[in-house]
């Protein structure tokens, strides 16, 4: 059983910032982006999305595409249980190019063909001109972000920024776990990753319970959407998702903002060398410190006592504590 992820029409910049991006919650946004011509280029057919698309190849640079043999179902993922390697390979690929290809493998249904992934191509590197035909409108300060394929399922992963993602061509499934879930979806190598964050090793469309039998609780907190074109997701950083395209010729874009997330992951991986294997008591007076400094509603009033000139690293938020706590890292872990 799973929640469907709530649901509203499409916002403007102001109700975005006020009623979404501040509610930490997922939200399917309907009919956001069908005033974008790609949208509509891709309701007349995968011919006329793969020529909407060629044609912003004039002076972009070549994409990373992500390749999978037929056998790997569209489904990247490690190679086998070693978890050494990748099931697939990356190349460097024109628009023209990566575009005739899917249309090919679109047009030949007796084909069973490679998985094709262009992966997070930036508009104004690599499809100049995408940007001012399908302006998104919502005040973002981010880059659109081209995902480009054919029938992809994407591991369930999370980002550490605000993500907003459109759907221009094909239908997508989202699937969604909250960060509480984190324990039950079975996270794989923190730094052997496919393309950055930790994937869950669970295939949520072919779950194998006897060896992840906590994933059916993820599951039961699970929200989902299918997506047409012309839909929008709002996905919070640190929530899990995974992704699934089902046509022959697929199109998302994406925005990234606020990068607030990923200093805390590394911040989490040096907690693992410096405080996982302490002794128990020693790891618990520890955790005192954590919950004073970090955790703690009032965690940001622990230096009070202190005169404001004296505070350093325990002040307000602000470009000149950021700076002293890197200088106080680099000089404690040159040590």
């Amino acid at each position: 059983m799973t929640t469907p992820i709530s649901e509203r029409s499409a916002v403007d910049a102001a109700t975005f910032a006020r009623e979404v991006v501040n509610t930490f919650q997922p939200v399917v946004l309907r009919g956001q982006v069908d005033h974008w011509p790609a949208v509509a280029s891709g309701r007349d057919g995968d011919r006329a999305m793969a020529g909407y698309l060629a044609g912003f190849g004039s002076g972009g640079r070549p994409l990373e595409v992500l390749i999978a043999p037929p056998q790997a179902n569209g489904r990247f993922f490690y190679a086998d249980d070693t978890l050494s390697g990748f099931n697939f390979h990356r190349q460097q690929v024109p628009i023209g190019t990566l575009v005739a290809e899917l249309l090919r493998f679109s047009e030949d249904a007796a084909e069973r063909p490679h998985t094709l992934y262009a992966n997070a191509a930036t508009a104004p590197e690599h499809l100049p001109g995408w940007e001012d035909a399908n302006p998104l409108g919502l005040g973002i300060g981010a880059p659109a972000r081209l995902w480009i394929g054919n029938a992809t399922r994407i591991a369930t992963h999370y980002d550490t920024s605000i993500n907003i993602a459109c759907v221009v061509a094909g239908r997508r499934r989202f699937t969604l776990f909250p960060p509480e879930q984190l324990a039950n979806l079975y996270v794989g190598p923190l730094d052997n990753t496919m393309a950055g964050p930790p994937s869950s090793m669970v295939d949520p469309d072919a779950p194998d319970l006897d060896r992840y039998p906590r994933f059916a609780e993820a599951m039961a907190h699970a929200q989902v959407a299918e997506l047409d074109p012309g839909d929008a997701i709002f996905i919070p950083p640190t929530w899990w998702h995974h992704v699934r395209a089902f046509d022959r010729l697929n199109v998302l874009v994406n925005y990234w903002w606020e990068h607030r997330s990923g200093a805390a992951f590394v911040a989490l991986v040096h907690a693992i060398e410096a405080v996982r294997d302490l002794p128990a008591a020693e790891k618990a007076a520890w955790r005192s410190w954590y919950d004073h400094l970090v955790f703690a509603p009032d965690a940001a009033r622990a230096g009070d006592h202190l005169p404001a000139s004296a505070r350093g690293i325990l002040g307000a938020q602000s470009a000149e504590r950021t700076g002293k706590i890197r200088q106080f890292l680099i000089r404690m872990l040159q040590r």
